[in-house]
């Protein structure tokens, strides 16, 4: 059995758009789409915008990985038992307010957008489960044998550190992805995704262990060189909104390198 179909038995998803609903769209999607706007901007023909619902859910979704690990790591035991989102959150509630007036600088999100973090529902109370850490860190661990071991901290553990590195990096795709769709101007947009992702790296593990510079660095080599490849589908328009993103946020999170 491959992880995501084990994920999905596990929590009981195995209809693909109630998972959607749950987990929020693919950024993979999203991508596509950002594409199709860049050649229709470049054909000059009428562009049919990115749904904003999509964007955000794919924004939401991995803001709600982040959230759950955060969560996990504050333990300090990896014992799901011992989680409480509300506990977690409750002495960070400014930086979350201050991180959610950021994704609504950078992404542009109205409130229909906006209020698609509660409907996901991740940053309020509810039970964070080790199949939904095995699909925050895309199954890396592999799938145990009994399933149940999943639940074991030194497995947990593991998924936390995994899935705080995917989680960030899929984070900030997702909003330079929206920030690309809303045509906002990217340095303005740097310096905000910057402080974004300084209040997501202290979210996702206190210890330090995650910074906004490995986060750029990451999302970089694992998400550019498929944009910019010589074979990709993305115009030019597209291949320069996401270079003028790099350089921006190289500029804001790692000048020296």
């Amino acid at each position: 059995m491959g992880w995501y179909e084990a994920w999905g038995r596990g929590y009981g998803l195995d209809d693909e758009p109630l998972r959607m609903t749950r987990i929020g769209s693919a950024s993979t999607g999203d991508l596509h789409e950002t594409v199709r706007v860049c050649k229709q901007r470049e054909a000059g023909d009428e562009i049919t915008p990115v749904p904003e619902e999509s964007l955000a859910r794919s924004v939401f979704a991995s803001l709600g990985g982040v959230v759950e690990i955060g969560a996990v790591n504050f333990t300090g035991t990896w014992k799901l038992a011992d989680v409480s989102v509300d506990g977690f959150l409750a002495g960070r509630r400014q930086e979350l307010g201050r991180l959610m007036d950021g994704i609504q600088e950078v992404c542009r999100f109205g409130a229909p957008g906006m209020a698609i973090a509660d409907e996901l529902g991740y940053l309020r109370e509810h039970e964070v489960t080790p199949e939904f850490l095995l699909l925050w860190s895309a199954g890396l661990t592999g799938v145990p044998e009994p399933l149940e071991e999943l639940a074991e901290p030194r497995v947990v553990r593991r998924m936390c550190r995994m899935g705080a590195d995917l989680q960030l990096t899929q984070f900030l795709q997702a909003l330079i992805t929206a920030a690309i769709c809303a045509e906002v101007e990217e340095r303005t947009a740097a310096v905000h995704i910057a402080e974004i992702l300084g209040i997501a790296s202290e979210l996702v593990d206190p210890s330090g262990r995650n910074s906004p510079e490995s986060a750029f660095r990451m999302w970089r080599v694992a998400q550019l060189p498929g944009i910019l490849h010589p074979y990709s589908e993305a115009p030019e328009s597209g291949r320069a909104a996401f270079r003028a993103y790099d350089l921006e946020l190289e500029r804001a999170l790692a000048p020296d390198i």
